[in-house]
């Protein structure tokens, strides 16, 4: 394989209330080699947990000309990518179509700046919780990180 697929993951218990736990789980394979990250954090949303998930796998690959599949079930992370989103954010002065400030920007300016610095990054939605055997592992080491905080 002459790329380097980056399964990412994230998740939080309790989203959305006033006391709850995150993670994020990565799942890097490159030539038959793999390596694990999780991290995770309290107070925080499902949505930070994805887009962590992302900025710390490719904060890992040091290797700038190597092809790269980020492959993530976040629909809210690929299809920002893929649909023109983050285009349209920019173009709107950070407003998304509802013409509210786009939420989690600090996040998106800089994984947008660590994709940029990428040769080829491509984004693939998978279905979460399927036979993604990728998928699987970076939901499993995101709920890791969240039962440490426990």
């Amino acid at each position: 394989m002459n790329k380097i697929e980056a399964y990412c993951d994230g998740g939080c218990r309790n989203n959305q209330g006033i006391s709850n736990i995150g993670g994020w789980g990565v799942l890097l394979q490159y030539n038959g080699h793999q390596k694990e990250l999780r991290g995770g954090a309290t107070n925080t949303t499902n949505n930070i947990m994805e887009l962590t998930s992302c900025i710390k796998a490719l904060q890992a690959i040091k290797k700038l000309h190597i092809p790269i599949e980020i492959i993530s079930d976040s629909a809210y992370v690929v299809n920002a990518f893929n649909r023109g989103w983050i285009a349209s954010w920019k173009a709107n002065g950070w407003l998304n179509s509802k013409k509210e400030p786009v939420k989690n920007k600090e996040l998106w300016l800089q994984l947008i700046e660590l994709v940029e610095s990428f040769e080829q990054i491509v984004f693939i939605k998978v279905k979460g919780h399927s036979n993604n055997q990728g998928n699987i592992r970076a939901d499993q080491l995101a709920n890791m990180a969240m039962d440490e905080l426990l």
